[in-house]
């Protein structure tokens, strides 16, 4: 990773030729009388589909390609930031994979599914001890919808002691995107508070906007700079005598595995992405699973059905009677609990704080090599996570960070996240997680230092990048609104 990563092959892509096929089937043996009685006419096309007619190795050899211009973290460094984009073990995917799991059905008699909701019950335990907390949900399908349980968790513990009136969730500036989402979807209202020079909570400004319509107060700990908040038992504290409640939002939990636990800390709900923390590969959409953790006042109000075991048997718990409801088709996203049940016992409690330990070197490790090719906002440890910022390289060559993202392209890397958090200018957020070697952060930060050297020396270079990638710079603004995904046939009679 020294220098921009060769151009690709060349994609010769319209490979059709009339006559061409791909495969052969045996002669239509049905009437085609028989065949009009059988299907509606409705079924049945006028015309030939469209498709190219190519041969089998031509097919073959298209999809190869494709498949090779796909990036993932089994290729390379996936440093985004927010992200934890970590290395999945492939014994997690065979575990989840295994008959006996795969071929159950949700609905099928609780005798007949003992070693499934075992592992679930498990599981719920596992997140309870790693959380602090006392009960678990495995219901909500990912972050953002651990984020809304947890909040319609909140909302109805205070509607339960006729304390109606809070409505106020309060976000700090620093926060997930999802977070004021997930409130305002709840039906509550958000208080912005502002970040202190340190990079956590103000504790002024938080005073300000503690009332009696304080419902709950979200923070991620680490927060989206990847600083650990010095002053979150005061925060606690604060929060609690107003009548309020905290909110952990478990993004950042790689950062504090076996280290910190946030029940410990005064939060009363935490959720986790297990799709981030528990290794699930995840992108694109998914799959994700997002359990949500409470103590003890707020059990009683978790989704139904929660797991439960009599000291003989495991059973599916629907007598709660001050439940919140089912959020959630089924009982949760189990090959993704499954995988990180896996996980979770494979690595072990020592594992486990290994991780945290080797995730936060490793990000301390590349934040200290590149603190002197770019700015950093906030001079201290960081977590899991660093921010950086382009505003050097702006203000004297005019190059932005998305810039410098393109760049990295050419140099066969993922970008980090760009321009998040945004009380940072110029922001690339980057989380190295501990999956990489040093050789590979050396790398990935020798093409950033490189680029950084590209910008003050050839600022036209890395303003066009990228360079060597199937397609070049492309008009942002009319990618997002008019997205071009997938191949289509030309028209009839066109070119």
């Amino acid at each position: 990773m020294t220098g921009p990563a060769r151009g690709p092959e060349p994609l010769i892509f319209e490979l059709s030729s009339p006559g061409r096929t791909a495969f052969s089937l045996p002669e239509l043996d049905v009437p085609e009388r028989k065949l009009q009685e059988m299907l509606p006419a409705s079924a049945l096309r006028e015309a030939a589909p469209g498709l190219p007619e190519v041969s089998e190795v031509d097919l073959v050899r298209h999809f190869v390609r494709l498949s090779r211009l796909n990036y993932g973290v089994d290729l390379g460094i996936y440093p985004l930031g927010s992200c934890t984009m970590k290395y999945s073990p492939k014994i997690n995917e065979d575990l989840a994979r295994l008959p006996g799991f795969t071929e159950l059905h949700p609905y099928q008699p609780e005798d007949t599914v003992q070693g499934a909701l075992e592992l679930m019950y498990l599981t719920q335990r596992f997140l309870c001890e790693i959380g602090g907390v006392d009960a678990v949900s495995l219901q909500p399908a990912a972050g953002a919808h651990g984020e809304l349980t947890g909040l319609m968790l909140i909302k109805a513990y205070h509607t339960s002691r006729g304390d109606t009136r809070r409505n106020k969730i309060i976000i700090p500036d620093s926060s997930h995107g999802t977070n004021p989402a997930s409130a305002v979807v709840c039906g509550m209202q958000t208080v912005q508070v502002r970040s202190d020079r340190r990079g956590g909570v103000d504790l002024d400004a938080l005073r300000e906007v503690l009332d009696d319509q304080v419902s709950a107060l979200m923070l991620t700990n680490p927060n989206t700079l990847g600083l650990f908040d010095e002053n979150i038992h005061r925060i606690a504290e604060m929060v609690h005598q107003a009548g309020g409640m905290l909110y952990y939002d478990g993004a950042n939990a790689n950062a504090i595995l076996g280290i910190a636990r946030p029940g410990d800390a005064g939060f009363d709900v935490v959720h986790f992405n297990l799709h981030k923390t528990f290794s699930t590969p995840h992108g694109g959409g998914g799959p994700g699973s997002g359990p949500v953790g409470v103590k003890k006042a707020l059990e009683p109000f978790l989704p139904v059905p929660i797991v439960g075991f009599d000291g003989a048997r495991y059973y599916l718990d629907y007598d709660r009677p001050r439940s919140i409801g089912r959020v959630r088709s089924f009982y949760g996203n189990f090959g993704v609990v499954l995988k990180a049940y896996a996980y979770i016992r494979s690595m072990g409690p020592e594992g486990l704080l290994q991780v945290s330990k080797d995730a936060v070197l490793n990000a301390n490790y590349l934040m200290r090599r590149l603190q002197p090719y770019f700015d950093l906002p906030y001079d201290r440890h960081c977590k899991h996570e660093f921010v950086l910022s382009g505003r050097r390289q702006k203000a004297e060559s005019g190059v932005k960070t998305l810039d410098i993202s393109k760049r990295l392209l050419d140099y066969g890397v993922h970008p980090p996240t760009n321009y998040f958090p945004l009380i940072v200018e110029e922001c690339l957020m980057v989380e190295p997680t501990e999956s990489e070697s040093r050789e590979t952060l050396d790398a990935f930060a020798d093409a950033l230092i490189q680029i950084a050297r590209e910008a003050k020396d050839q600022p036209d270079l890395v303003k066009s990048a990228p360079h060597v990638t199937p397609v070049g710079r492309l008009d942002e603004v009319l990618a997002a609104r008019q997205p071009n995904l997938r191949w289509r046939p030309p028209a009839p009679g066109g070119s």
